[in-house]
């Protein structure tokens, strides 16, 4: 006996929900998002490729690290329609967002080096401002945390 979830145009949303793990109502919202584009049968009702499991844990994991859902809609329109995507189509993506999670990683761990010190907020209000932001010069360069969005920090 065939599993009910399995129809011949593909897998049910219940079937997608149960193997990543999302609700429903997620999968559908990430559908009107265009991030997935399940099929419909006769009856109008969903059926998903094999390939939408994976799409959609690559959803799951990248809001996960903070990508936005434009960011992720862009990155998924680089997979083939025609076929399921494959080792190297995936590798693209992988190097695409490798070098945002890298800038992301390199930022934090700057965060967290400076984090107990002057952030060069212009506060004025940590004893140490007064060595690395002496008459609130760092407030020239721009508004927000300057040293911690890249600034150098300059010492007289």
């Amino acid at each position: 006996m065939p599993d009910r979830h399995l129809a011949k145009r593909g897998l049910t949303i219940g079937y997608v929900s149960d193997r990543t793990g999302l609700p429903q109502s997620a999968i559908r919202y990430y559908e009107d998002e265009g991030l997935v584009a399940p099929d419909r049968n006769e009856s109008g009702h969903r059926r998903y490729a094999r390939a939408d499991i994976r799409r959609l844990s690559f959803v799951m994991i990248s809001q996960g690290l903070g990508f936005s859902i434009a960011e992720i809609r862009e990155a998924l329109s680089a997979l083939p329609e025609h076929r399921t995507p494959n080792k190297s189509d995936w590798a693209r993506i992988s190097r695409r967002f490798g070098a945002v999670l890298d800038a992301r990683i390199a930022q934090m761990q700057l965060l967290r080096a400076r984090l107990d010190g002057c952030i060069g907020c212009g506060c004025l209000s940590l004893k140490t401002c007064a060595l690395y932001n002496r008459r609130d010069r760092v407030a020239r360069k721009g508004a927000g945390p300057r040293y911690l969005m890249g600034d150098p920090v300059e010492l007289d």
